[in-house]
């Protein structure tokens, strides 16, 4: 039975992009028995749903198996590595230079009050003491 399609799965021809980043299975051991594309569907559900991985549908990958390949595949540096790949061909299908010329940085200022509060600066057995002093 096929299982009903997410407008967040991989399209084929996103996939011919994706699958040579991503790492190849190991030749000694176990050959795994899940489907890589469906892994990387499960993602991309989760991370566009919002959801928690324990809440991915049942039609996909079981959610352990899912977030151990998202873990595996974020220590490896792999998200990184596809990021910057596809940001790459991006800029160079627009007729860009494939690395940025020039960037943003952001900055907000807090303010604070001039005063301090009244249990600042105190340790926590002092503010203990303080607390139970009010009461």
């Amino acid at each position: 039975m096929a299982r009903r399609s997410y407008p967040t799965d991989v399209t084929d021809d996103e996939w011919a992009l994706i699958e040579p980043l991503l790492p190849k299975p190991q030749r000694r051991g176990p050959r795994p028995n899940v489907n890589v594309r469906e892994i990387l569907n499960a993602i991309f559900y989760l991370l566009h749903e919002g959801c928690q991985w324990r809440a991915l549908p049942n039609d996909l990958p079981p959610w352990q198996t899912v977030s151990s390949y998202f873990r595996k595949w974020q220590r490896k540096g792999i998200w990184s590595l596809v990021n910057n790949t596809l940001r790459t061909r991006l800029r160079e299908a627009q007729g860009r230079s494939p690395d940025p010329s020039a960037s943003s940085i952001d900055s907000q200022s807090v303010k604070t009050t001039q005063k301090r509060g009244r249990y600042m600066g105190l340790t926590a057995e002092r503010k203990l003491r303080a607390v139970n002093d009010i009461f």
